[in-house]
């Protein structure tokens, strides 16, 4: 690539390096810049704040994130290799219905679906899966916030797997196949390993998003216990008004979301 070829390449992405800039580069700064200044003055005492109320809700976040991520692989890396191995196209269709419901959308529905006197209790009760009256309540704790994330995550990331597993060339499946290999052996022994970079990044947008929900933990919340960091940083702000904690809050997200891609790219870099 010449001289001229580099500067065309570099003025067609101007625009869009901009944008960022100025929707994200500039934002991230004042947030970073306001984290260390407290009644006009510059401290520590944000962070000293987060850590004294909030060091539950960081953790309670990072493992709730961490199951979303685990449950929805599970699930995922076996239905992208059944999809892959096995076509069903309207299952596939199906499955791609949640990419288009909204988060406050999915929020609401399974905190009806999961909540104790919800459709899935009296479902279960009617099939005589439980007994009548059981209330179940799985939408009032992080399980039922862990398995909301999942629903809304899984499409997204079979989309992303299905697409790599078909870059795997039949090839490499067959030899698995003469070797006596079935479903279950052929993705996890072939497919996953020859996608480990487009996996490697499903599950870094999947972290970073569960990581920054909203809609979804505002909708089940409890209003007690542990919380989601996104909901502490609504109420920090909205309510408290208080910008140097919140702003501390999220540049501890930051922080979090970026040991993820910091992850990825070594592994890519490797």
């Amino acid at each position: 690539m010449n001289r001229w070829e580099r500067w065309g390449w570099t003025l067609a992405a101007l625009p869009a390096v901009l944008v960022l800039l100025v929707t994200f580069g500039l934002p991230l700064a004042q947030s970073l810049a306001a984290s260390f200044v407290r009644d006009g003055r510059p401290t520590l005492e944000n962070y000293a704040l987060v850590y004294r109320l909030y060091r539950q809700d960081v953790l309670y976040t990072l493992g709730v994130a961490a199951a979303g991520v685990l449950l929805t692989f599970a699930c995922g890396i076996h239905l992208a290799g059944y999809f892959r191995l096995r076509a069903w196209p309207w299952v596939e269709f199906l499955l791609k219905v949640p990419l288009f419901v909204p988060f406050v959308v999915t929020g609401h529905a399974m905190r009806v679906f999961l909540q104790p006197s919800g459709t899935l209790s009296l479902a279960l009760g009617a099939l005589g899966l439980v007994a009548p009256g059981t209330r179940l309540g799985l939408g009032e704790g992080w399980l039922g916030l862990v398995l909301a994330l999942t629903w809304k995550h899984l499409a997204l990331v079979v989309l992303l797997l299905v697409g790599a597993f078909r870059a795997v060339d039949d090839s490499y499946l067959e030899a698995a196949q003469g070797f006596g290999a079935g479903y279950l052996r052929q993705t996890w022994a072939v497919l996953v390993p020859m996608s480990a970079t487009p996996l490697a990044l499903a599950c870094v947008l999947t972290l970073t998003s569960m990581l920054g929900s909203f809609s979804i933990p505002l909708l089940m919340s409890r209003g007690s216990g542990p919380q989601m960091l996104m909901i502490d940083l609504y109420y920090r702000f909205g309510q408290h008004g208080d910008f140097g904690v919140a702003s501390a809050l999220g540049v501890i997200s930051y922080v979090l979301a970026s040991g993820a891609v910091y992850a990825y790219l070594r592994s890519v870099a490797r």
